[in-house]
């Protein structure tokens, strides 16, 4: 594990959130191809009052990010962790663990009950990794919320 990681909420319109979200995405249409996913996600929607953005910071260094966005109806108080990205060279050392940590801590200070996020086949240590950090797969989102058809679907009651 790397020890001196420190994980911060950072506006998404910094540099490294903005950087992080951005080696997220190239990443996702490397392994999966070109998509539309700009169409189902706002980066206003990882912002306060009702998301955030944690950026993982590795000796000072850019390691990583998460976001968060409500999703559903507000009185449900159900958030989606999206973009979950921890730079290649720093992966497998507890980077990716202290980033969810993080985002399940932060999302029940926002008020969220029930968390939700989705990957897929193409990133094989995201389905294997999610399991291993007490998420359950299920087979649908909420009612109003996007999902891609092909995704493997996962929550966690906080």
């Amino acid at each position: 594990m790397t020890s001196e990681v420190s994980v911060r909420e950072e506006s998404i319109t910094t540099s490294g959130a903005a950087s992080v979200l951005l080696a997220a995405v190239d990443e996702l249409e490397r392994r999966y191809g070109q998509a539309d996913d700009d169409a189902h996600l706002h980066t206003d929607e990882l912002a306060p009052p009702e998301g955030t953005f944690l950026v993982a910071r590795v000796a000072g260094h850019l390691a990583g990010g998460v976001g968060i966005r409500r999703i559903g109806d507000a009185d449900q108080r159900l958030a989606e962790v999206k973009r979950l990205w921890v730079r290649p060279d720093l992966r497998r050392t507890g980077v990716a663990t202290a980033l969810m940590e993080a985002a399940e801590r932060r999302a029940r200070e926002l008020g969220y009950r029930q968390l939700y996020l989705e990957t897929g086949r193409a990133q094989p240590e995201a389905l294997a990794f999610y399991p291993r950090t007490g998420w359950t797969r299920v087979e649908t989102f909420p009612p109003g919320a996007f999902t891609h058809e092909m995704a493997t679907r996962f929550t966690k009651i906080l």
